[in-house]
């Protein structure tokens, strides 16, 4: 797989419907892939140093191990989620709350009240350094993505569109945008309503 910066040389938007479902790694559960990518070099074995998808969960099952990565979850949908853990359990409820965990962790995801979606964001801790937001959009937003960066915008709920300069088609609920800055910084202002996880990735400095 070529670094980030190669595949995405700018910046796109990936419609909901364009994401491709796939069985998890243990075979308890769904996976919609919105996106995977290397930022740091060539990546290891895995193809991967991130990956941005959503679950599907509809009845208690068990989380995959990832060794050396870390993860972070939103609930997207459903009455909640548990997370039954070692350390203790969390629960995550509506509307959007999160969690970051290590892959390496044992734990069991139980849906609350029937099937839940959540969005989950892996990253491998050696390769990459990740921060995230979750924000109202009311009305304008600038986002800027340093030079070697590389942000992921997923519209949770609502309706938005970027300036006119950036060649981006609108976001509906549930698209993703990604910029991919390169060498050069790149900058977008998003206008519209709803809310939406702001993510940016960037090679772990050593």
């Amino acid at each position: 797989m070529q670094p980030v910066s190669e595949i995405l040389p700018h910046s796109r938007v990936i419609p909901a419907n364009a994401c491709r479902r796939e069985r998890w790694r243990n075979g308890l559960g769904w996976t919609r892939e919105v996106l995977s990518g290397s930022i740091a070099g060539p990546p290891d074995d895995a193809g991967w140093d991130w990956r941005l998808s959503i679950a599907e969960i509809e009845a208690e099952a068990a989380y995959s191990r990832f060794e050396g990565v870390d993860r972070e979850q939103m609930l997207l949908s459903g009455s909640g989620l548990r997370l039954i853990r070692a350390g203790g359990d969390t629960l995550l409820m509506p509307p959007h709350e999160r969690v970051r965990f290590s892959g390496e962790e044992e734990m069991t995801a139980q849906p609350v009240d029937g099937r839940v979606e959540v969005v989950n964001l892996m990253w491998r801790r050696d390769r990459v350094e990740v921060a995230s937001w979750h924000r109202p959009l009311v009305g304008p937003m600038v986002i800027f993505a340093e030079p070697r960066s590389t942000w992921a915008v997923h519209l949770i709920a609502g309706q938005a569109r970027f300036d006119d300069d950036s060649g981006l088609p609108p976001l509906a609920s549930g698209d993703t945008a990604i910029f991919a800055a390169g060498d050069a910084r790149l900058r977008h202002v998003l206008d519209g309503g709803g809310e939406a996880w702001l993510i940016r990735l960037a090679a772990r400095v050593q």
